[in-house]
Formats: C-alpha cells, sequence, structure tokens
C-alpha cells in the first residue's frame, strides 16, 4: 500500500493513472472484506462501504488541492527568490524596505501587489507538476507538532502494513500445506474447522509450521530492510496481472457455483459487533491518500483528475461489492476464511489443482514483492522523523538499528497472531483513519488557509475540491475523531480476539 508508484518524470494519460489508482487501492485489504462482509450483515456492510468510499473519495479531492497549493508556494517561493537575485545584482537601483520579504515567505508590505506575479506571467500556478510528497506537505503546512504527529501516525500504519503482510504469507503456506487428513489440497476450504494445536506433519502442529514459515519468510525478506530496494515496472506489471486474474477466477467460480444452486451462504442483514472490524477493512481497502503525489502527479493533464477518481471510486465499489456479496452467498458465514483465496482450495469448489495452489499461493507471491519496499519506507520515515538539518547518522544507526526497529516490531506481532481480520481491522480503524481522513482535512484546511495569506483571499485554486466549504472539512474532523471514540469503546466492551 506504501510507497511510490511511478518514476519521476514518467508522464502518462489520465487513463492510464485510472488504471493505476485502481490497482493500488484494490490490493489485500480487499481479499478479508468477503468475511467482514458476512460478519456485520449484508446491509450494513454495503450502507457503511458506499459511506467511507465516498468519504475517501472527498479527503482525497483534498489532498490533491494540498498538492496545487504546496506547488504553488514552492512555484512562488522561486520566483520570489530570482527577484531577490536580480535586485542584488542590480545594486544601483537599490532596494526598497517595503520589497523585503519576512523569513517565512509569506508576509509582504501592504504597499506591494501581491497577486502581481500570478497575474503577470503564470496563470497555472496550481498546475501540479512538481511531486509533494505528504511529508513534505506535512513540513510546509502544518507546525512542528502537526508534523511529528503526522510521521506518528504514518509510521503506525507502515508497523500495521508489514505485520498484515508477515502473517498473511505465513497463513497461506499453513492453510495449503498443512492438513489432519494428510490431503492437503483439498481439505482447506472444506468448513473443516482447525485449531492452532491440531496437528500439520507428524509432531509439528499447525502453529509450528506457521512459525516456522514465518521464520523462513523473514530469513528471506527482511534483509532486504537493511538495503535499498525499488518497485520496477515490470514487478508491477506482474503482480497487477496475478492480482486481476486471482480476482476474477474467484468471482467467476462462486457464480458459477451460485448458478448451479450449490451455493450454501445465507447471510444475515445487520449483525452490529462486526462493525469495528468492517469498518477497518473498508478504510484498509480504500487507502490510496499516502501514495497520491507519486500517483497523480506524472498525469499529463490534470484538468478533470476529480472526475476521474470519482469514477474509479464507483468502479471500486462496483468491484468490491461484486467480490464481497457472490462470496457470502457462496460459502457459508463459518467456512469464510480471513484470507479468501483459501475458500478455493478445496476440490468440491474447483478440481484443477493449478488454480487451487494458485490461488491458495497467490498472497504468497504478491505480498512478498511488497513487504521489502513497505519496510524500506517505513526506515526511511523513521530516518526522516529524527534528522536535524547538517546532521547525519552514525554507521550503526542508520544501517543497523533503523532496519531493525522497522523489521523486528511487526514480525512480532505476527508470532503472536495471525488473525488477519483484526490486524487489517485494527491497522484501518487507527492508524488508516488518520491517514485517509484527518491529515487530509487538515492539509486542506492549512493549505487553504497558508494560500489567502501569500496570495490573497481572491486566489482560486484550479484543483480545489469540489467539496470546498468549510463545513466539509469540519465534518470529516468530526467523523474522523468519532470513529477512534467509536472503535476504541467497541474493543474495551467486547472480547478481544487478539
Amino acid at each position: 500500500m506504501a510507497g511510490g508508484i511511478t518514476d519521476t518524470g514518467e508522464l502518462y494519460s489520465p487513463y492510464v493513472g485510472l488504471v493505476y489508482m485502481f490497482n493500488l487501492i484494490v490490493g489485500t485489504g480487499a481479499l478479508t472484506m468477503p468475511k467482514a462482509f458476512a460478519t456485520a450483515g449484508w446491509l450494513v456492510s454495503l450502507i457503511l462501504l458506499m459511506f467511507l468510499g465516498f468519504m475517501s473519495y472527498m479527503t482525497t479531492t483534498f489532498v490533491v488541492e494540498a498538492m496545487a497549493a504546496a506547488n504553488a508556494q514552492l512555484r512562488w517561493k522561486r520566483m520570489e527568490k530570482r527577484k531577490e537575485d536580480d535586485e542584488d545584482e542590480d545594486s544601483s537601483s537599490g532596494v526598497s524596505d517595503s520589497d523585503v520579504l519576512l523569513p517565512d515567505g509569506y508576509e509582504r508590505a501592504e504597499t506591494r501587489p501581491i497577486l502581481s506575479v500570478q497575474r503577470r506571467g503564470s496563470p497555472n500556478i496550481f498546475e501540479i507538476t512538481e511531486r509533494v510528497e505528504m511529508g513534505q506537505m506535512a513540513s510546509m503546512f502544518f507546525n512542528k507538532v502537526g508534523v511529528n504527529l503526522f510521521y506518528f501516525c504514518i509510521i503506525v500504519y507502515l508497523y500495521g502494513d508489514l505485520a498484515i503482510y508477515a502473517a498473511a504469507v505465513p497463513v497461506s503456506l499453513m492453510q495449503v500445506t498443512c492438513s489432519v487428513t494428510g490431503n492437503h489440497s483439498c481439505s482447506v476450504g472444506d468448513g473443516t474447522k482447525y485449531n492452532d494445536t491440531d496437528k500439520c506433519w507428524g509432531p509439528i502442529r499447525r502453529i509450528d509450521a506457521y512459525r516456522l514459515y514465518l521464520a523462513a519468510f523473514t530469513l528471506l525478506l527482511g534483509p532486504f530492510t537493511f538495503f535499498n530496494v525499488q518497485k520496477t515496472k515490470y514487478l508491477q506489471i506482474m503482480t497487477s496481472l496475478m492480482r486481476w486474474i486471482a480476482f476474477i477466477l474467484m468471482i467467476i467460480l462462486a457464480l458459477i457455483r451460485i448458478s448451479r444452486s450449490q451455493a450454501e451462504g445465507h447471510p444475515s442483514m445487520a449483525q452490529l459487533s462486526g462493525i469495528r472490524n468492517l469498518f477497518g477493512v473498508c478504510v484498509y481497502s480504500f487507502m490510496c491518500q499516502h501514495s497520491l503525489p507519486s500517483l497523480i502527479t506524472p498525469i499529463s493533464k490534470k484538468k478533470h483528475v476529480n472526475k476521474l477518481v470519482l469514477l474509479d471510486y464507483i468502479l471500486i465499489l462496483a468491484f468490491y461489492s461484486l467480490l464481497s456479496f457472490t462470496a457470502i452467498y457462496c460459502f457459508r458465514n463459518d467456512t469464510l476464511m480471513d484470507m479468501y483465496t483459501l475458500n478455493f482450495t478445496n476440490c468440491e469448489i474447483i478440481n484443477v489443482a493449478f488454480i487451487r495452489y494458485f490461488l491458495g499461493l497467490f498472497p504468497v507471491f504478491t505480498i512478498s514483492t511488497n513487504f521489502p519496499i513497505i519496510a524500506v519506507t517505513l526506515r526511511n520515515n523513521w530516518k526522516t522523523l529524527f534528522h536535524r538539518e547538517g546532521g547525519t547518522y552514525p554507521w550503526v544507526v542508520d544501517r543497523i538499528v533503523f532496519p531493525a526497529i522497522t523489521l523486528i516490531p511487526p514480525v512480532l506481532v505476527a508470532f503472536c497472531t495471525h488473525d488477519l481480520e483484526s490486524l487489517v481491522g485494527i491497522t484501518g480503524a487507527y492508524a488508516g483513519n488518520g491517514i485517509q481522513y484527518l491529515i487530509p482535512a487538515f492539509l486542506a484546511y492549512c493549505s487553504r488557509k497558508d494560500t489567502q495569506l501569500v496570495f490573497g483571499s481572491g486566489t482560486v485554486n484550479k484543483h480545489l475540491s469540489p467539496f470546498r466549504h468549510t463545513f466539509w472539512i469540519v465534518f470529516v474532523l468530526i467523523w474522523g475523531f468519532s470513529c477512534f471514540v467509536f472503535v476504541t469503546a467497541n474493543i474495551v466492551l467486547s472480547e478481544p480476539k487478539l
């Protein structure tokens, strides 16, 4: 979920950008959505999914607006700097006191026309041409406390991401390879409930097999945290292709089973006890705000970018609904797995061994390619958080300490639990809530305030969000903080699953 999507400077059409955004949002979270749907009930799930999709779209437009404001301010500062350099070179003309900028570059004398530069030669001052990541926008628009809170939120989210990935791969391997009956490929999705203490191979228990796979996963992919890795275009194409083959296969297989009257699902309309996990799963499944700068900036024509984003959200909403409804009507609630792909490793569902293994091991291939990238992103965020201008880290701190504090906590969490539904739910409900709702709302508010201060109250950001009234920002903030309270109260009052 985290990290850059495209290479710097590589432009593409708006419709290619639409496809990239679709691929970015529809990821691992979608695999945990069917069980969350079944747990909360189909009507409650559909209403919440639509509402959270709308909220995510709104905050996406907030981030795009903040990106445009950041580009405008960077462009303005460069023009001001060039003007100062020209005035310094032409010492004979002198420098008027009214032309001297204050240190932050945001205030100027009343006698100076603050829109002069924009009117004179830069009608596209709000054009998004320079990639400004969320951390940089936070540094531009937030105070020191706000910047630290931003990095805290993004770091917690990335830790949750890594813990989910570190658990998902061993769970998939354990489920595919372990069976009390000895039939490895046909008993995973048959509705049989296994305990972690059940036998896997000989004296090896299922939980032992899970932890062995987790150790192997850590030893194989963990070292990448200590180095720099990059996501190549070909790797992205391969993982995207595998993802879409898997999703389409699952939908088709479920529809075939339903059409043959072999469906076993009888989902309820509403179960309020499942809303907490459903909320976290939905937030996690709509997450894209932290990667928008990498995604939006390379789009060649951004005039209708908000409309394209809206189209993307409508398509994603339809896809999530199709995937989840076919799942909850095809399978009984008690047989739906945390990782939906594992429901298709039963011979009764599909008798082609290759497809069973492909779907069962699908998370292993796709998640394994993303884990090192997210780990390096988290490591770099730690470095940025503690960095002081002009300072450097000792070799041990830079190459050992930061990678270690990046890798060890999520592996420990995955060692203690492999409850993917709860991991996704908690990550989305807390850190995801901050990244998807609170941070974009504050960015929109602060960027509007700074834009008025720099360019004047009459200046209009060409990428201003359709939700431009302050009411929407207040609404998002109230919603975000209310979600924190609701989820926390639900966890305290209900029996914890972790």
